[in-house]
């Protein structure tokens, strides 16, 4: 997957800029302000129908315009014909184009672009909530497993009704039908969930040998939201039904799905420091690129934000190299051009950012 083409306008700072990547190594380099983030934001929220900083309506469009768009151009993996799609989005509503033609859903959009993001705030897919670990998951199963966003919108509908009839005490035949629905699309959830993450295990051991050998062999531990060694989805749900009435809500299941990492160098239970979970969290984003390329056929595109200040020069160099072996297209920020020891011999094209405004170099 390449960039080919990417247009943002009353976004943050970039009022109306167009971009032109390579298809390697791009390099975004201005002041702190300059809106080098913003251009990965808007790459991002054509992936995922939200910033990796938040939700639109929190400050991603500029102050004095009703709505943000970004519009992206990319090559298919067989590079027999451009695609293109579109966004407008102002907080609350949004339209957008895919090849032409309108699309009813952001998923739409979000399943045609394919994007990985290393950010500062990262590390919270380690040392946070379970939220973004299960986002993490959900994103890749919905790009290579084409059985599962049908399950997880029909698991999404179910617990919306079990939690409203909850909250209003509903009889217990109601909830038994909404418990057999919710038993019904969340074990097979589930399962593609476990099978998901073993598949990773290859290509996140191999990345972390490279990026983190201290912390010894890394083993990814499913934690699939209720008792499942011993109960049945429904057997659950049953059990702890007098408990949700009381609460009016759910409380085991899918949704409260996790996983962790455990380091064989680190004794169970120690908290990873900032500077691990960083390059813990770097990891996973990686496993999850290449294990996205070797299912698709193409890398989705590489987003990595402020790099330097994340990261040493060495462990640029590695993240870098290895990113060239897999002939992936990468966006890096940063507020100065990185270090020659850090590029090496890799060819990459420069961007200077400033006020944003974006020119190449």
């Amino acid at each position: 997957m390449r960039l080919s083409r990417v247009e943002v306008r009353k976004l943050r700072s970039l009022d109306d800029v167009v971009v032109v990547p390579g298809r390697g190594l791009n390099l975004f380099v201005g002041a702190n302000g300059a809106g080098k983030t913003s251009l990965l934001e808007a790459v991002h929220l054509m992936a995922y129908g939200r910033s990796f900083r938040g939700r639109v309506r929190d400050g991603l469009v500029t102050s004095d315009a009703p709505a943000l768009e970004v519009y992206v151009e990319w090559e298919d993996h067989a590079q027999t014909r451009r695609r293109k799609a579109g966004l407008r989005h102002g907080g609350q509503t949004w339209e957008g184009r895919l090849d032409g033609e309108g699309v009813a859903h952001l998923g739409d959009l979000c399943a045609a672009f394919a994007v990985v993001s290393f950010e500062p705030g990262s590390h919270a897919l380690v040392s946070g909530g379970g939220e973004p670990r299960r986002r993490y998951v959900d994103w890749g199963l919905f790009h290579v497993e084409q059985d599962f966003l049908p399950l997880w919108r029909r698991y999404a509908r179910a617990l919306k009704q079990r939690n409203s009839l909850l909250k209003q005490r509903g009889r217990n035949e109601q909830l038994d039908v909404w418990d057999h629905e919710l038993a019904q699309a969340g074990e097979p959830m589930t399962r593609l969930r476990e099978d998901y993450l073993a598949q990773l295990q290859g290509p996140l051991g191999a990345i972390s040998g490279e990026l983190a050998p201290m912390l010894g062999e890394a083993t990814l531990e499913f934690l699939p939201g209720w008792r499942r060694d011993e109960l049945s989805l429904a057997d659950a749900l049953l059990l702890v039904r007098e408990r949700d009435l009381q609460t009016g809500f759910t409380s085991v299941g899918p949704h409260r799905a996790d996983w962790r990492i455990r380091h064989s160098a680190l004794p169970r239970g120690e908290t990873l420091s900032r500077g691990q979970a960083k390059l813990t969290a770097l990891t996973c984003v990686l496993a999850q690129a290449e294990h996205y390329a070797g299912v698709r056929g193409e890398w989705p595109v590489v987003l990595l934000d402020d790099l330097a200040s994340e990261l040493d020069r060495s462990h640029q160099r590695r993240v870098l190299e290895r990113l060239a072996r897999g002939d992936a297209q990468v966006l890096v920020t940063g507020t100065e051009l990185p270090a020659e020891t850090t590029l090496g011999a890799l060819e990459y094209r420069l961007f200077h950012v400033e006020h944003g405004r974006i020119d190449a170099a």
